[in-house]
C-alpha cells in the first residue's frame, strides 16, 4: 500500500519562562493510504502536539518545530509557505478537535461554518455549498439536516456538535483525517456512536485516519496499527492485534492493565501505573519511563533506548525483553476471597 504520510525525526519544543519543554522528541512513522493509525498515551505524552505539528497548528511562539520532515503528496509540509499549507489544511488533511464547543464559532451558524470551507477550497457557489452541507449533516446522522443548517452550536448537544465537526472535516473529501481525542468529552454511549460513525465513513470514503486517544480500549476495533507515546517519544509500534497479544514495552503493559476486562470471568482489580509523568523541562538522557518501570535495569538509567524491531511490523524502545509478561496477573485479594468461599 502506498505511503500517504511520512514523518521523519519530528521534534517540537516550547520555550517558556520556566525553560524549554521537550514536547516531541524525534518521532518517525508512516501512514498508508486508507489506513487507520492510532496514537495512544497519557496526557502530556506528546500525542496532540505531534499531530498538530504536522500541519503547523501549534502556537508559535512559544512553540517551535526544531527539526524533522513531514512528507505528504511529495511535499515537505514544514517547508511550505503559510498560503501553500492553507490549501492543504482542510482540503487534503482535515482535523477534528477534542472539544467541539471551543472549536466551533459560537456566533456563526453551523451551515456557514461548513459552507465556508466548501466555497474556499472547492470554489462552490453558495447554493452548491449549502446543498453539500445538507448532504454532509445527513451523512453523519443529524436528523432534519436542512432545517438545522441555520442553528448555532449552542443549540446542539455535545454528541451532535462532534458530528458537526466530523461533517466539517469530511467536507472537502480529505485524504487524511486527524481525530484528536474526539470522544473524550462525551459519555460512553455517544463515544461508541462516534467511533462507529468514523469507522463507517472511513470504509465509505477510503480516507486514512490518525486517531489520537489515551484509551487503548477505544482503538481495538478500528485501528490497523498503534503507536504508543510516552514523554514525547514513540516507545512502541505494532499492529493492533500484535500489540494487545504481545506488548513489548512496560508502558504499553501498564496501559493494557488499566483497561477493564469482562472476559476474564470475575473482574480483576485494575493495576495502576505507579509514579508521576516525567518533567518535560528536563532534556531526556535515560529511558523516561525508568522511574515508573517494574522491569528497569541499570542500563535504563544510563541510556535512552531507540525503537528496534522485535518482530514483524513490531518495534519497541526497551532494554529488557518482556515478551510473555502477564497482562492481567491474578489479584491476590480476589484469589484469597475465592479461596475463602
Amino acid at each position: 500500500m502506498a505511503k500517504l504520510l511520512e514523518v521523519k525525526n519530528l521534534k517540537t519544543q516550547f520555550f517558556t519562562q520556566d525553560g524549554v519543554v521537550h514536547a516531541v522528541n524525534g518521532i518517525s512513522y508512516t501512514v498508508d493510504a486508507g489506513e487507520t493509525v492510532a496514537i495512544v498515551g497519557e496526557s502530556g505524552s506528546g500525542k496532540s502536539v505531534g499531530v498538530m505539528s504536522l500541519i503547523r497548528l501549534i502556537p508559535i511562539p512559544p512553540g517551535k518545530i526544531v527539526d524533522g520532515e513531514v512528507w505528504f503528496g511529495g511535499q515537505d509540509l514544514l517547508t511550505l509557505s503559510e498560503d501553500e499549507l492553507r490549501r492543504i489544511r482542510g482540503n487534503h488533511i482535515a482535523m477534528i478537535f477534542q472539544d467541539p464547543m471551543t472549536s466551533l464559532n459560537p456566533v456563526l451558524t453551523i451551515g456557514r461554518q461548513i459552507t465556508e470551507a466548501l466555497e474556499l477550497h472547492l470554489n462552490m457557489s453558495k447554493d452548491e455549498a449549502r446543498k453539500r452541507a445538507v448532504q454532509l449533516l445527513g451523512m453523519v446522522g443529524i436528523p432534519g439536516a436542512e432545517a438545522r443548517l441555520d442553528d448555532y452550536p449552542h443549540q446542539f448537544s455535545g454528541g451532535m456538535r462532534q458530528r458537526v465537526m466530523i461533517a466539517m472535516g469530511l467536507s472537502c473529501d480529505p485524504q487524511l483525517l486527524i481525530a484528536d481525542e474526539p470522544t473524550t468529552a462525551l459519555d460512553v454511549t455517544i463515544q461508541a456512536q462516534i467511533v462507529d460513525l468514523v469507522a463507517r465513513l472511513k470504509k465509505e470514503l477510503g480516507m486514512a485516519i490518525i486517531w489520537i486517544t489515551h484509551d487503548l480500549g477505544v482503538v481495538a476495533g478500528m485501528a490497523e496499527r498503534v503507536l504508543v507515546m510516552y514523554s514525547g517519544f514513540i516507545v512502541e509500534e505494532a499492529g493492533v492485534d500484535e500489540l494487545y497479544a504481545d506488548p513489548r514495552h512496560p508502558y504499553t503493559v501498564g496501559l493494557l492493565r488499566s483497561i477493564p476486562r469482562l472476559d476474564l470471568g470475575r473482574q480483576k482489580r485494575l493495576i495502576p501505573i505507579e509514579g508521576l509523568p516525567p518533567d518535560l523541562l528536563e532534556a531526556p538522557t535515560h529511558c523516561p519511563f525508568a522511574p515508573r518501570c517494574e522491569f528497569a535495569i541499570d542500563k535504563c538509567w544510563e541510556e535512552n533506548p531507540v525503537l528496534e524491531d522485535v518482530g514483524p511490523g513490531h518495534r519497541a524502545a526497551c532494554w529488557v525483553d518482556i515478551s510473555g509478561v502477564e497482562i492481567h496477573p491474578l489479584d491476590p485479594e480476589v484469589v484469597a476471597s475465592e479461596g475463602a468461599g
